[in-house]
């Protein structure tokens, strides 16, 4: 039986990641990618750019399946603004994980979301939609990590936490057990951080 195919919107560095973890994991067939302007008609790990988002309803007719593949730049607006997009236009979001990772058959993982290499996720978590759970991260027993989220390689959140909405953990990062991250908020690499963060906070450590 033939793998359904799926369009990546984005054509970036992170971009290569995703299709690194798709093929690693088997499930799906990439038909290409969307990008800028000037990444169309280019090839991205011989994958080639079919268009730019503006090409979106028409590439519907090719597959169902869409998968944002754009990284955080800045804050996640951007992501979660693609999110929407492809999902009002009709494409299904899947989750995508690497074989390497390991996700616990007692945690939940929202659509759109990619658990990247050696990513670990354990019992009682719950992931949302469109994050970015990147390689060796570890989410601990019974963390929340809301919608639109980046957690960053190596970052480990501790059991109970809970990482808000459009937020980004950086690199090497510990979140403490049962701390509350608010909304958007950044927080730098190799930071501890022991206390909870107010929604927007900028957090690069004390």
């Amino acid at each position: 039986m033939s793998k359904p195919t799926l369009l990546l919107i984005g054509a970036g560095g992170h971009a290569k990641s995703c299709i690194d973890v798709i093929e690693q994991e088997d499930k799906f067939q990439i038909i290409g990618l969307v990008g800028s302007p000037n990444e169309a008609s280019t090839h991205v790990l011989g994958y080639e750019v079919l268009g730019t988002d503006d090409a979106l309803s028409e590439l519907l007719n090719m597959t169902q399946y869409a998968l944002v593949a754009v990284g955080q730049v800045g804050t996640n607006d951007l992501r979660s603004d693609l999110f929407f997009k492809i999902a009002n236009i009709g494409f299904i979001s899947p989750v995508v994980i690497s074989p390497l990772a390991y996700v616990s058959p007692h945690a939940v993982v929202g659509k759109g979301t990619v658990v990247m290499h050696r990513a670990t996720i354990n019992a009682g978590a719950t992931i949302g939609d469109n994050c970015i759970i990147n390689s060796h991260a570890l989410i601990e027993h019974d963390v929340v990590v809301e919608d639109h989220c980046h957690i960053a390689t190596s970052a480990i959140i501790n059991g109970g936490s809970t990482v808000g909405k459009s937020s980004f953990v950086g690199s090497g990062t510990t979140i403490r057990e049962s701390i509350t991250i608010g909304q958007s908020c950044s927080i730098g690499m190799g930071i501890s951080v022991r206390h909870d963060l107010p929604p927007n906070s900028q957090f690069v450590g004390e």
